[in-house]
């Protein structure tokens, strides 16, 4: 598959470093910029999405987006901070695609970013096999953009939250989550002991919809003292 590459613009490193993290860690090739000027000088044709904060001193986020918009049709995906909303509806009337508050969760980055990198490759005329968008795992298939799960060919209703946390471990398959990593990653809120019974009470819910048998479950194990993992 193609690497697809991504200019993340913000000038907080913490920042910068995480988005690296999540994003290469999908397969993306990324660059960083940490000034609005940088980011102007580190455009070109080869990139497949900017990823742009709004807020930041010199050039703005929204200048850099109108700068963009003057020469490319790339995707520009907002970083936003809580209380930004006439930012938000400038960002958009300028041309960004769409916006993403901070703090976010993996699950929202990669949704967000898929999201707009399919439409991009639709609108250029380079869209790949419908089977690239879909995560198939024995008798379930998993649109990795899109709240859409089958089993056995019938589509399976799930509410976001219990779509984002079957994403997650379907797509590391094999990999043991906490409650604790499964709760911070999909609700993107600190874990605290009641947090638990949260995690369990939607895991319950997956297996009544997804497993054969839900109190022998194949698909979704528990892996006692340690957490749960998809088989």
């Amino acid at each position: 598959m193609t690497q697809y590459k991504i200019l993340v613009v913000d000038d907080n490193a913490d920042i910068r470093e995480l988005l690296e993290i999540l994003l290469t860690s999908e397969g993306y090739a990324v660059t960083l910029a940490s000034s609005g000027e940088q980011a102007l000088q580190l455009l070109s044709p080869e990139l497949d999405l900017v990823i742009l904060d709004i807020m930041m001193p010199g050039i703005s986020g929204i200048r850099v987006c109108e700068a963009i918009r003057k020469q490319s049709n790339v995707p520009v995906l907002f970083l936003t901070a809580k209380g930004q909303d006439e930012d938000i509806s400038l960002g958009l009337r300028v041309g960004a695609d769409d916006y993403l508050p901070k703090p976010f969760s993996h699950a929202q980055l990669t949704a967000r970013v898929k999201s707009l990198l399919r439409r991009y490759r639709v609108y250029q005329g380079k869209s790949e096999p419908e089977e690239d968008e879909w995560l198939v795992r024995g008798p379930l298939r998993i649109n990795r953009t899109y709240n859409e799960v089958e089993k056995n060919g019938q589509p399976i209703d799930l509410p976001e939250l219990e779509y984002q946390m079957l994403l997650l471990m379907a797509s590391h398959a094999g990999r043991i989550f906490s409650a604790q990593s499964l709760y911070e990653s999909v609700w993107n809120e600190p874990y605290l002991y009641s947090s638990n019974g949260t995690v369990m009470v939607h895991i319950r819910k997956l297996r009544v919809k997804l497993e054969d048998d839900p109190q022998n479950p194949k698909l979704i194990q528990t892996v006692w003292g340690k957490g749960y993992r998809f088989g």
